[in-house]
């Protein structure tokens, strides 16, 4: 077996005797690039991203990642590009002069950041030239602490189309790297999903990683290590999406981006979830399976796959097993996974609701941390609820079914009365707490107006 490596800005780098809980940031900071720099060390800030090379059709697609979150052994085998990597001080590449002429940069330690986000959006396929060209979402991973972020928006809406010859450009032409089959000391990538569960049989104790926007922040901020970690996000029998007349099938180990461009507008629940689910950033790497997996109680996916009656098809070497999402979670940070168990998709039933909204509460309108999440999924026929699911997040120990309150709608017409009626046992669903995010009874009153909002702003028939 080939001795683990990452191409980086070129360059071919050994990872023998790196540790497994070494993430990518530190590695490269460890070669001398020490452009991305670590700001939160849990993925909030985007100081540290870099780009990969990743599989997009027959070509390959350049995308920013958190250095920080992600493992260095988990890069085996890949392409790695850093902010020096782009261009230097004699031949700036068009992002960074771009920013230097819009004056894009004040104190510079967020610079080398913004500009892996910008050049991944640079090289995005057929995107437009112009100001309207650039989807500046692209960079609401990144923050600017000297708050200037006039000048980055600036820099980015007057970039232009790549040059011809562009060698990066070109890059996007050919194929990424398939996953390497990795095996050292603490960490494998398994080649298969019969490989995996076999190496969790053999540890029991090890810890699954997928996208790391997890484990990584409990690695880098809490310290945790593990004796043997599996890398699962590469599992071909986890990266696959299907739909048909019943049920719309989502491998476990898709990025929540890769879920989000296959799907489109196919699922409008989701499709307002995607927006508001941290940073592009974050969703370029996190997975479906790995955020039901982790069971956080503050998760904006589980309250939209609640609503939608989401099962899991669990995985293990006596085969697969399926169980609601509803059942899924057993307490704070608990599930029904049994050892060398995984999660191998996700199943959404179809056909659609009717009518869905999902709401969030937090502090800042992207790239945070939800206080309170509510998804609701209706049908509605002859002006009458005949079929209600909502899904609630940030409310108790775990992603729970405000089952009561669907019990007061279904059955009832559709009108203010009805609203007001669920909104007053809405409000009461859930186990709320005092944290620093909100108070438990600014969490219920969240729950109280979030129907009542929908209601206003638009028309359920």
């Amino acid at each position: 077996m080939p001795e683990p490596q990452i191409t980086v800005n070129g360059q071919s780098r050994p990872l023998a005797g790196v540790p497994a809980h070494t993430n990518a940031l530190d590695f490269v900071r460890g070669l001398g690039l020490t452009g991305a720099k670590e700001g939160c060390a849990e993925g909030e800030c985007g100081a540290c991203a870099v780009l990969v090379a990743r599989p997009d059709g027959d070509g390959s697609r350049w995308t920013p990642v958190n250095a920080c979150l992600v493992p260095a052994l988990a890069l085996d085998g890949q392409e790695v590009v850093t902010a020096e990597g782009l261009g230097g001080p004699g031949d700036l590449h068009p992002v960074q002069a771009g920013l230097a002429e819009a004056g894009g940069s004040q104190c510079g330690y967020c610079t080398p950041g913004f500009v892996c986000s910008m050049a991944a959006e640079y090289y995005r396929p057929a995107r437009p030239p112009g100001p309207d060209g650039f989807d500046v979402h692209a960079i609401g991973g990144n923050l600017c602490r000297c708050t200037g972020y006039r000048p980055i928006r600036d820099a980015a809406c007057a970039l232009g189309a790549p040059p011809a010859a562009d060698p990066f450009a070109e890059r996007q032409g050919r194929p990424a790297p398939g996953p390497a089959q990795t095996r050292v000391d603490g960490f494998a990538r398994p080649a298969d999903l019969a490989d995996a569960l076999a190496l969790l049989a053999a540890h029991p104790d090890a810890a699954v990683v997928a996208g790391s926007t997890d484990w990584g922040v409990e690695a880098n901020l809490r310290g945790r290590r593990a004796a043997h970690v599996v890398a699962v996000d590469r599992l071909p029998e986890l990266r696959g999406l299907t739909t048909d007349a019943d049920v719309i099938e989502i491998g476990a180990a898709l990025t929540l981006s890769e879920v989000e461009a296959a799907l489109g507008d196919d699922v409008p629940l989701l499709a307002q979830v995607w927006p508001q689910f941290a940073s592009r950033l974050i969703r370029n790497s996190a997975t479906i399976g790995g955020n039901l997996a982790t069971a956080s109680p503050i998760g904006d996916l589980a309250p939209a796959l609640l609503a939608l009656d989401a099962r899991l098809v669990l995985a293990s070497a006596d085969g697969d097993r399926e169980v609601a999402l509803a059942d899924f979670f057993t307490g704070y940070r608990e599930t029904v996974l049994r050892p060398a168990e995984l999660v191998r998709a996700v199943r959404v039933p179809t056909p659609l609701a009717a009518h869905a909204t999902f709401r969030k509460i937090a502090k800042r309108r992207f790239d945070d941390i939800s206080s309170v999440a509510v998804a609701v999924a209706l049908d509605v026929v002859d002006g009458a609820v005949v079929r209600a699911r909502i899904g609630l997040g940030g409310v108790a120990a775990t992603p729970v079914r405000a089952r009561a309150t669907e019990a007061v709608l279904e059955g009832r017409t559709w009108d203010l009365d009805t609203v007001e009626a669920a909104s007053a046992v809405l409000a009461q669903e859930g186990t709320p707490i005092d944290d620093q995010r909100a108070s438990a009874a600014y969490r219920s009153a969240m729950l109280g107006n979030a129907l009542r909002a929908w209601w206003h702003e638009e028309e359920v028939p």
